[in-house]
C-alpha cells in the first residue's frame, strides 16, 4: 500500500493523462488508452483514501470523463470502473459533488453512455454506471439534481433484458459461470431499485411540500 501512495505521490499517473484526453480513436492511441487506463484502475483498486486523494485532480476525472465518451467499450468499462472506484471514497464524492461543473459534467457523459448501451448492451459497464449513479445519490444536493437528469431509461422496461434474471442449475465454480452472471444482474437490479427510490423519493418530498438544495 505504501509503495502504491508513493507512486501517485511522485505524479507518475500524470505521464499518463495525454493519451487518455486525446480525441483520437485510431487503434493505436485505442491501445495506449485501454493501456493507461488499466494502470489507473490498478491503483484506484487500492481501495485507500489516501490514493484516493493524491490521485484527485481535474485532469483525472478529465481523462476518465473522455474516456468513457470516445473510447471503445472495454475502455468505456475500465474508465467507469475508475470513477466508480472515485466515488466511492467519501474524499472522491466530495470532490465531484462540490461544484455544479463537475457533477454535470459526469452525469452528462454517464447519460450519454446510457443511451449508447440501448443499441450496443452491456451488462458490466450497465452495472457500474448504475452503481456510479447511486454513488452520486448519497449526496444530497447530487441526489436533488438527478431528479432531472437521470436517464428516463431507467425507469421503464429499456434495460430489463440486460439485467435479466437467469435461472441456472446446477451452480458451477468457473469464474465466468452463468451463476456469477446472474448474482450480478442481481445486485445490479438491487442498485437501481435503491437510486430509484431515492430519486423518486426527493421528487415525491418536494411534490409535498419539500425543498429543493441545488449544487452550486
Amino acid at each position: 500500500m505504501f509503495g502504491v501512495v508513493l507512486y501517485v505521490s511522485a505524479s507518475i499517473p500524470s505521464y499518463l493523462y495525454p493519451f487518455l484526453v486525446t480525441r483520437s480513436k485510431s487503434r493505436p492511441f485505442e491501445y495506449l488508452r485501454l493501456s493507461s487506463l488499466g494502470v489507473i484502475g490498478a491503483i484506484v483498486k487500492a481501495d485507500d483514501t489516501e490514493v484516493i486523494r493524491a490521485l484527485l485532480s481535474p485532469e483525472i476525472i478529465l481523462s476518465c470523463l473522455r474516456s468513457m465518451d470516445i473510447g471503445c467499450e472495454l475502455s468505456k468499462t475500465v474508465a467507469t470502473f475508475i470513477l466508480q472506484k472515485l466515488l466511492l471514497d467519501d474524499v472522491g464524492l466530495d470532490y465531484i459533488c462540490t461544484r455544479a461543473v463537475k457533477f454535470f459534467d459526469a452525469a452528462q457523459v454517464l447519460g450519454n453512455m446510457v443511451g449508447e448501451l440501448v443499441e450496443q448492451p452491456s451488462s458490466r459497464l450497465l452495472k457500474y454506471i448504475i452503481r456510479c449513479y447511486l454513488r452520486l445519490s448519497d449526496n444530497q444536493r447530487a441526489c436533488d439534481a438527478l431528479r432531472t437528469c437521470l436517464p428516463d431509461m431507467f425507469r421503464d422496461t429499456t434495460f430489463n433484458s440486460c439485467l435479466r434474471i437467469r435461472n441456472t442449475w446446477p451452480p458451477t465454480p468457473h469464474p465466468h459461470s452463468p451463476l456469477l452472471c446472474f448474482s450480478e444482474d442481481l445486485v445490479t437490479r438491487m442498485w437501481l431499485q435503491e437510486l430509484l427510490q431515492k430519486v423518486d423519493g426527493n421528487l415525491v418530498a418536494l411534490q409535498t411540500g419539500g425543498s429543493l438544495n441545488r449544487i452550486h
